[in-house]
């Protein structure tokens, strides 16, 4: 299974669409969305193309081919106008022979363990920061962020298929 993972896009429509048409061309089954969706958040600049209600738009016709976890900046309310669940702290994925735990991250991430077994994949946003970090026991991916990155990184996100992540931007 062919599966684009990405994290934070903070309701930009110009970045949203940017990732919309990158889920198209690249064929994947899913798309993976890690929270924070519409919108940006206090500790947040508004991201290039603020427009929650064109985010909306743009994600609803692809909801069978969807699956989100919450971020912190989601709501109920959110979930008023998304006709996806998004409100789900976490989903246990098992594909390709990987076991991933996918959240934000402000709840549960490196410092703050979910229960993982030897060789889980941990999957996360929330930081803005592309990451790929095999631990102990776990391996750490992060596919940054769709609109706002940090720490000089691009906008970005990550494709998974066949038990390899690549790590592409927008």
């Amino acid at each position: 299974m062919k599966l684009l993972i990405a994290s934070d896009i903070h309701g930009s429509a110009y970045w949203c669409e940017k990732l919309v048409r990158a889920f198209e061309k690249s064929k994947a089954e899913k798309m993976i969305l890690l929270g924070d969706i519409l919108y940006h958040g206090p500790r947040n600049d508004l991201p290039e193309g603020y427009a929650p209600k064109e985010v909306t738009s743009l994600l609803n016709p692809l909801k069978e081919k969807l699956l989100c976890v919450r971020g912190n900046c989601d709501t109920e309310v959110d979930q008023m106008v998304l006709d996806f669940p998004v409100m789900a702290e976490y989903a246990y994925i098992c594909v390709d022979g990987l076991n991933i735990f996918a959240t934000h991250g402000h709840k549960f991430n490196c410092d703050a363990l979910p229960p993982l077994s030897n060789g889980d994949i941990l999957l996360h946003g929330h930081t803005h920061i592309p990451a790929f970090e095999k631990h102990e026991r776990f391996t750490y991916v992060n596919p940054g962020s769709v609109s706002i990155p940090k720490n000089g990184s691009e906008h970005s996100y990550i494709i998974l298929e066949n038990g390899k992540f690549r790590f592409f931007t927008l």
